[in-house]
């Protein structure tokens, strides 16, 4: 009797090995899902309580940048909180809803139209995140920034709210709008919509954005350039990436194909989060930088550094590289197939460039 016990004991382990050992790519397809709509849940509630916290702190009057100095900087944070929550799951999200990245996301120089906006305050024309942010450090931005954007057709120089009107409307219609499109997102990420797939083409793809951000930099071009803090959305960029492929790790090692390629990315993952370190704001370009050629004396510094080190760990031609690595892997887990593409599709600042 005693040895039919040990017999169970032994046994139960590789019992349990085999019960894992036997899920299929269906069990594994349904559990990514179930947890990525778990996961990006509240990255999505977050950004709508985010928006409505800084319509709440925008007065119906006039900005008086001294009297006003509270509620503006109140604004301001709850707009980095917004940032926080979408450029956490922008790179599974974005794909899903193209509409939504583009009314939220889109750049000045984006939406502007070969007419311009000639008010910068209502839910028309530029609008989303970039055009509130436009508006909310108008009085900090960068010198270069302007003079690149001076140069647009139907440029119009960005401000505060001078009127009563124009502070309502921004209020009642700019931010009510990002609101509007933030809660439609919201009750859009239903389960049984969730597309695994595209989601994960969707993070590579934003992994070779990473580059196309740190360039944009050289012409004052980079995306959160009104509150200057383009690296702030590189870090969370690639904390919400790293989140959301680690859903599909346990799948991911159980290919055997797919683990050092795994291990490959994981490395990367960490080269990248050091390089990005605790600031917001990108390091100085030097003069005479080129990123087509840059000279070698300014990869030393550390902007040269930084580019290098995003430029290797991207390069989707680079064997190593977290872009060539997650391609393999997307191939191994049938997504290139599914998708009825070889590489993953591009985002929406890379097709606009």
């Amino acid at each position: 009797m005693r040895h039919n016990v040990s017999l169970v004991a032994f046994l139960a382990p590789v019992c349990l090995a085999g019960c894992m050992d036997s899920k299929t790519d269906a069990d594994f397809r349904a559990e990514v899902a179930a947890s990525m709509h778990t996961s990006m849940t509240q990255n999505l509630a977050d950004m709508v309580q985010a928006a409505r916290d800084l319509q709440a702190a925008s007065p119906l009057r006039a900005w008086n940048p001294v009297t006003d100095a509270a509620a503006i900087s109140r604004m301001r944070d709850a707009w980095q909180r917004v940032r926080f929550a979408w450029e956490q799951a922008e790179g599974a999200i974005a794909p899903m809803f193209p509409r939504f990245d583009t009314s939220m996301d889109s750049r000045y120089e984006d939406l502007l139209g070969p007419t311009g906006d000639p008010y910068l305050f209502d839910a028309s024309g530029v609008i989303g995140m970039h055009a509130i942010e436009r508006i909310l450090f108008a009085p900090v931005t960068r010198p270069e920034v302007v003079a690149f954007e001076s140069t647009l057709p139907g440029y119009k120089q960005a401000a505060y709210p001078a009127t009563d009107n124009e502070a309502i409307a921004f209020k009642t219609q700019l931010v009510q709008r990002l609101i509007d499109d933030a809660s439609q997102l919201q009750s859009s990420w239903k389960p049984e919509d969730v597309d695994i797939a595209t989601a994960y083409q969707g993070l590579v793809a934003l992994m070779i954005e990473q580059q196309d951000k740190v360039n944009l930099a050289v012409t004052a071009e980079d995306e959160s350039r009104y509150s200057n803090i383009t690296l702030f959305d590189l870090r969370n960029n690639l904390a919400g990436t790293h989140q959301t492929y680690d859903l599909f790790r346990a799948w991911i090692q159980s290919k055997s194909s797919a683990v050092h390629s795994d291990q490959q990315i994981q490395s990367q993952f960490s080269s990248l989060q050091t390089a990005y370190g605790p600031n917001d704001t990108l390091p100085e370009v030097p003069a005479g930088w080129s990123s087509e050629n840059p000279p070698p004396d300014l990869l030393s510094t550390p902007f040269g550094a930084l580019w290098q080190e995003v430029h290797d760990s991207v390069d989707p031609n680079s064997q190593g590289s977290v872009v060539f690595e997650m391609n393999k892997i997307a191939e191994l887990l049938g997504f290139a197939e599914a998708a009825g593409v070889a590489k993953p599709a591009m985002m929406r600042g890379q097709r606009l460039r």
